[in-house]
């Protein structure tokens, strides 16, 4: 018998390793496949690893793979924005000064072949610290926490995603020495159609080449596609995958949109899931979350009793994403541009409010009696969210609604015309509301708030810190 590799030696594997990595051997083998991309989504919902070839694979199942630890202290510029050559880094108790590797620990089960790289695959892993012990911020473990708070109640969720995004013609590829900044400077792009014809033909016959391309590698890879649509949007497009439990969504979320940019820019377009483009005539991306949950009993707690009234449940989960929406604000619009999208009679909630079938609503209840797809739409997300940090927020906020006994207010009408208080308006406003919650800190814990909290805070003091081209249109002839 060999000897056990590092990965054991943690205890990082489980009874099955063993026999879960050789079948993982043969199938590459099978395959033919030349190199594997080791990936973890990181905090902003983004894949991000090393490429082995695939005879290095086994000591990688057996070993881990090291990576820096800086990976998980950037901000959406990539840079680091913890003091890690300092004595007290101010995160992983000491564990990630120096920028110091942390462990990139494989999943066998989770292999994807790359339709558009078939030589290639992604394998999905998680990062421990170098003794073994979980990081309490990866984007996995936070789910994985939520999940086993529902597990604990004899509960179980599913998540439907509805996922908005453009692609343009690329005209400027960016690679000039000046445009090579941190971040880099947006490329040039036009529109593949003029937009405004919401889920017409003819549009969507002008995209179908391309949309082919992306539903094709989608349904090769095993994700759950059931529509693609024409959005309102000029270049915009939406699409929609058949419920499944959170974590199996979380990934297939943050491997679309990777699929998607780069399918794309093979194509020489350029894809991008930003809520708010500054683009003329441009519509705004929103990522509207689907969440259905059942009892210990196998009900589904959303479908209403034969008069339409909601159980004590239902009320309490939904009455709790209302009263901790503005926490959650930060990890379901995650960026600075994020809150540009909020806007009045935009098909984008702007007010923290429930309605039935209620587009303009934060939360948009889709039930009736019998009806066993019974859930509640939220529609504050965008398509930038970690989708980790996301369900993980939503699961946690119905669960302490329903605990708390929370009752629903009455549901709106005019959804922009309420007296419903405004979601946050800008990324300040979020993180204050997310550093407060103590619902979030209980949960969670204070490690993973304040991680996140400064992490978000370093990309809004860079923006304030920004001269915009109002500013210069405002000032510069005037003083």
């Amino acid at each position: 018998m060999s000897e056990p590799g590092a990965l054991a030696r943690l205890g990082l594997t489980g009874p099955d390793h063993d026999e879960a990595s050789a079948a993982l051997l043969a199938r590459v083998a099978e395959a033919g496949l030349e190199t594997i991309r080791v990936v973890f989504a990181d905090q902003h919902g983004l894949l991000r690893g090393k490429t082995v070839v695939s005879e290095a694979l086994g000591s990688v199942l057996r070993n881990g793979l090291a990576a820096p630890s800086t990976l998980l202290l950037k901000d959406t510029s990539h840079r680091t924005v913890f003091p890690v050559w300092s004595e007290d880094p101010g995160i992983g108790a000491g564990l990630m000064r120096g920028a110091s590797d942390v462990l990139m620990v494989p999943d066998p089960a989770s292999l994807w072949i790359l339709p558009w790289a078939p030589h290639s695959a992604w394998l999905m892993a998680d990062v421990a610290f170098r003794d073994g012990t979980p990081i309490p911020f990866t984007s996995r473990t936070v789910l994985a926490q939520a999940e086993a708070s529902l597990a604990a109640q004899g509960m179980r969720a599913l998540m439907g995603l509805e996922v908005e995004f453009h692609v343009f013609e690329r005209l400027d590829t960016g690679l000039d020495h000046a445009q090579t900044t941190m971040p880099g400077a947006p490329v040039q792009t036009r529109a593949l159609n003029q937009g405004y014809q919401f889920l017409t033909e003819t549009r969507y016959a002008e995209a179908e080449g391309m949309l082919d391309s992306l539903r094709r590698a989608a349904q090769a890879m095993g994700m759950p596609v059931r529509s693609v649509e024409i959005e309102m949007g000029p270049s915009q497009f939406e699409f929609t995958f058949d419920p499944g439990p959170p974590m199996a969504q979380a990934e297939t979320m943050v491997m679309f949109r990777t699929l998607v940019k780069e399918v794309c820019a093979a194509q020489g377009l350029h894809a991008s899931f930003m809520a708010k483009p500054r683009l003329e005539n441009i519509a705004a991306n929103g990522w509207h979350v689907h969440q259905s949950v059942t009892d210990a009993a196998g009900r589904n707690i959303f479908m209403p009793g034969a008069d339409g009234s909601l159980r004590a449940q239902a009320q309490g989960w939904i009455a709790g994403l209302l009263a901790h929406a503005p926490a959650l604000s930060l990890l379901m619009a995650p960026t600075v541009n994020s809150y540009k999208r909020y806007q009045p009679f935009q098909l984008a909630p702007n007010r923290i409010a429930w309605g039935r079938d209620n587009r303009g609503a934060m939360l948009r209840l889709l039930s009736a009696p019998g009806d066993p797809a019974s859930r509640v739409e939220n529609r504050a997300p965008d398509s930038t969210a970690n989708p980790y940090y996301a369900f993980a927020g939503q699961i946690a906020a119905g669960l302490d609604g329903i605990a708390q006994g929370m009752t629903l207010p009455p549901e709106t009408l005019s959804p922009y015309d309420s007296a419903a208080p405004l979601l946050p308006t800008n990324m300040a406003t979020a993180i204050a509301a997310f550093e407060g919650s103590e619902m979030l800190h209980h949960e969670f814990g204070s490690d993973f708030v304040d991680y996140l909290a400064r992490i978000k805070r370093a990309e809004w003091e860079r923006y304030l810190g920004s001269v915009s081209e109002w500013e210069q249109a405002e000032y510069f002839n005037l003083f």
